[in-house]
């Protein structure tokens, strides 16, 4: 009854929440034409894979988009399979493995059994619009009535959907155009982030490269760099100090609330006193790290970080000689000399794993402590613009989420 009284004039109450007076809901069934399933060929016919007909996995969305076309089948693997061709503009719903994940079909592409493909009564629904609509409501496609997780959506199940539906399908249309080009303007930011990361990578190679008149040096002579210890599972606690694990650094950022895993400060400052990070500290993943993503996992740790105590999968460094400066080894850290120089070391692999027994071999080339400022410089004033663009995405993110929460539950009004 109180919730009753709190809602706006001009709103109802509905199974979906509050929407405006003028919206319906309606169940899924009732706005589509018809779903189509999926499946996958026979891989023991060689001939049904070597096709023009693209065709896809849950695993090839990612952003809510088709991302990646990796295999490819013929007329005849259609013919004789489950598998099924979605006709441009219709919706693709991951609705096993990887539930929540949509896409709207760039163009025909058949399906495996991991897909229901949504054909919508055009003259009732605006297909971006139930698109944006699932994209919004990701709780609904991922949890059941008593949010356990669940590994697939039946047919009754996805047609027994509620969605909220304006008044007109201009007014979806509206909403769906508005939310597309709120996503552009992240894709368009989103790119250039990317070229710059490029740029700057391109730079850093450059400038890092031996030029003459360079000295050169094996690691141990400049710096000093210890590996974390192996915390035993039965040691770790929910409060107390925190372990820092490779997997807190993403994107050159310490990100401490990625993992719970903590020691008490009985340990920390007793058996682990060695191990705890010091204002300054380089930190740096060294174990399972995706070659691509290297320069990523490199960061340096600040009083706000502490105290902090080196978990297995990181290595600390700190400079001890006056001939090289922080920052230029900072960089030399994420440049490809490093990464080469211990890929070396470690062949056969897509993922890094290396230690003190690897680091110890690794050569750098630096030049003048003067010279070395000057690249630093260059390269942090990079490393500003590309963080300054950065927290610009993440707000057009947020700005996003905003117009998607008041949009499709009518608080603001387009049409």
């Amino acid at each position: 009854m109180v919730e009753a009284m709190e809602i706006k004039a001009g709103f109802k109450q509905t199974e979906v929440g509050v929407i405006p007076s003028d919206w319906e809901v309606k169940k899924l069934a009732d706005l589509v034409d018809k779903f189509v399933n999926g499946g996958t060929p026979s891989t023991q016919i060689t001939e049904y894979w070597n096709g023009n007909i693209p065709w896809i996995t849950g695993a090839d969305i990612l952003n809510q988009k088709v991302a990646v076309i990796r295999r490819y089948i013929s007329k005849e693997a259609v013919k004789n399979s489950s598998t099924n061709i979605i006709e441009k503009g219709n919706l693709l719903l991951v609705s096993r493995t990887g539930v929540g994940k949509i896409a709207i079909t760039p163009f025909d592409i058949a399906i495996s059994q991991d897909f229901t493909g949504i054909y919508v009564k055009s003259s009732e629904l605006d297909t971006v619009y139930l698109f944006r609509y699932f994209d919004f409501a990701q709780k609904e496609l991922k949890t059941q009535n008593q949010g356990t997780s669940i590994q697939g959506i039946t047919r009754e199940t996805l047609s027994s959907i509620k969605i909220p539906l304006p008044p007109t399908k201009a007014e979806q249309t509206a909403i769906a155009t508005a939310l597309n080009d709120a996503d552009a303007l992240i894709t368009q930011l989103e790119k250039l982030i990317a070229k710059k990361r490029d740029i700057k990578q391109g730079a850093m190679q450059e400038l890092l490269k031996p030029k003459a008149g360079w000295a050169v040096e094996k690691l141990p002579a400049l710096v000093w760099f210890q590996e974390g210890p192996g915390v035993r599972k039965y040691q770790f606690t929910t409060s107390g100090v925190k372990l820092l694990n490779g997997t807190n650094i993403e994107n050159g950022i310490l990100l401490l609330d990625k993992t719970d895993r903590f020691i008490s400060n009985h340990d920390a400052f007793g058996w682990y006193s060695h191990f705890l990070v010091d204002d300054g500290d380089i930190l740096i993943a060294c174990s399972g790290i995706s070659v691509d993503k290297f320069h990523e996992k490199v960061t340096e740790a600040n009083k706000s970080h502490l105290p902090l105590c080196m978990n297995t999968s990181t290595m600390r460094f700190k400079i001890l000689s006056k001939r090289i400066i922080k920052p230029f080894f900072f960089h030399f850290l994420k440049s490809n000399s490093f990464k080469q120089q211990i890929g070396e070391q470690i062949t056969g692999s897509a993922q890094l794993n290396f230690g003190p027994a690897h680091v110890k071999w690794v050569e750098i080339h630096f030049p003048s402590v003067p010279e070395q400022e000057k690249i630093a410089q260059i390269l942090s004033d990079m490393d500003v613009e590309i963080e300054a663009l950065e927290k610009k995405l993440d707000k057009y993110k947020m700005l996003k989420q905003g117009m998607m929460q008041n949009l499709l539950t009518g608080r603001i009004r387009l049409v």
